[in-house]
């Protein structure tokens, strides 16, 4: 595991790329860290440069000749994103300027920056912890102002501070239990018994709490996986090409007519969701349509949402769904039994809403309930960015806290609970990077840009 550090390195080498690239007539921004930064702009500048100033000056090569005029920044460490000495240099967004003052920089001492590598060194110096330099890349990817405003929350720190005020409070039960190992002479009585496992219960459901925000975090910056499911022609299809605003599925009155999975990516409201058409879900001895049931059933084990069909005007009874797989239950063609749109909660606990994607009766519920499961609601204004690795981690605490509690309540030996707090801790500490390995740091920062 590597260990975050927590001062510049001042030994690493110096690195430069194209931060941002408008092209002309905008503003480009050539940036470069290390300990040659200072160096570097100087000689480019033709004069020493002022920490923390803005100095307007002329971009020379190595002969004199002037590349550009523009504004040349110097930050020197520990004060600057990365934690090392910054230069950057903001020209006219011209690729051609861009690429000679590159260049410039690199014949200069630098070297060209992998992807992700000025966040990657803001990790490792300290500046960021893990997820908020991941919010940095959920920022520049985002496409949307809730998707932006998540990743401004991640970055600020907002979800970091929740993991760690979780963690302060896992590793103060370690230290209980631990005690009551090492100091089995002074074991706790019952009243401490009691207070310890009330307060593993307590962090197993803020735990679960935070989880849920996590999981809504993933499914603003990833989008909404939905799977359109019923009983051949409950109107699927249709449903599909209403969301979609055009005809993306073949619709017929023939049953069986769908036969593969058909996916479609739509934004509501900037909120994307990939909403997938299935075969009907029945028992058939055509061996093409039992094959897109199979697709459509596998489909399932993965899938964020199901929006289960039910033909309105002839209800039949309802395929069977993975227990955990959240539910919408449409009841379609109400413009068949003349009923009017509306959402209520079924008997069994599950949204239901009543429409006709043929006439866009009810449509605009669903669109409202599926914006709210993808996590771009009003109720969404909290929500941080977050990744399926963050969900990862925290599935793996909520595991181990349920083996701690059932121990602890078994009256199991304190090294067994003690065992699952630590690996608790290992996985919460993952989220912020104070346990990374370092393939996972490389696979992470690999997906950023190349000036980030």
């Amino acid at each position: 595991m590597r260990a975050r550090r927590t001062s510049a390195p001042h030994d690493t080498d110096t690195i430069a790329a194209v931060a941002t690239a408008p092209g002309a007539g905008g503003v480009g921004i050539v940036r470069v860290s290390g300990p040659r930064a200072e160096q570097i702009g100087a000689a480019i500048a033709n004069r020493a440069l002022q920490p923390r100033r803005v100095h307007v000056v002329e971009f020379r090569d190595e002969h004199g000749n002037t590349i550009d005029s523009g504004l040349a920044l110097l930050f020197r460490a520990p004060r600057s994103f990365t934690g090392e000495d910054v230069l950057e240099l903001q020209a006219h967004g011209s690729p051609v300027v861009l690429a000679l003052l590159l260049a410039r920089c690199i014949a200069l001492g630098a070297r060209p920056a992998r992807a992700g590598e000025f966040s990657e060194r803001a990790f490792l110096n300290g500046r960021l912890d893990l997820a908020q330099a991941e919010a940095v890349a959920d920022l520049v990817a985002s496409s949307s102002e809730a998707q932006a405003r998540a990743a401004v929350r991640s970055l600020a720190g907002e979800f970091s501070r929740h993991v760690q005020a979780l963690l302060a409070r896992l590793v103060a039960l370690r230290v209980e239990v631990e005690a009551d190992i090492d100091f089995s002479d002074e074991a706790l009585d019952l009243a401490g018994a009691q207070r310890v496992g009330a307060a593993l219960t307590r962090l197993a459901g803020d735990i679960d709490t935070t989880l849920v925000q996590t999981r809504r975090g993933q499914r603003l910056r990833d989008g909404l996986h939905a799977v359109i499911i019923g009983a051949p022609n409950a109107g699927k299809s249709t449903l599909l090409n209403a969301l979609a605003g055009s005809d993306r599925a073949i619709v017929t009155a023939i049953p069986g007519t769908t036969r593969d999975l058909l996916r479609e990516t739509i934004a509501l409201d900037g909120v994307v969701l990939t909403l997938v058409d299935t075969a009907g879900l029945r028992d058939t001895a055509d061996p093409i349509e039992a094959e897109g049931v199979r697709r459509a059933r596998a489909e399932l084990e993965h899938a964020d949402l199901a929006l289960l069909l039910r033909d309105a005007s002839a209800p039949v009874s309802d395929p069977p769904l993975p227990p955990a797989c959240a539910r919408i239950v449409v009841h379609t063609k109400i413009d068949a039994t003349h009923e009017s749109p509306r959402s209520a909660v079924d008997a069994d606990g599950h949204e239901a809403i009543w429409l006709s994607a043929r006439n866009g009766a009810g449509m605009a519920l669903l669109r409202d309930a599926l914006r709210r499961h993808a996590g771009g609601d009003a109720a969404s204004e909290g929500t941080f960015s977050a990744r399926a690795r963050h969900v990862d981690a925290l599935e793996r605490v909520a595991a181990h806290l349920a083996a701690a509690i059932e121990q602890w309540q078994g009256a199991a030996g304190s090294e067994l609970v003690a065992e699952d707090l630590r690996a608790a801790q290992r996985a919460l500490g993952e989220i912020t990077g104070d346990y990374t390995p370092d393939d996972l740091l490389g696979a992470i920062f690999s997906t950023f840009c190349i000036g980030k």
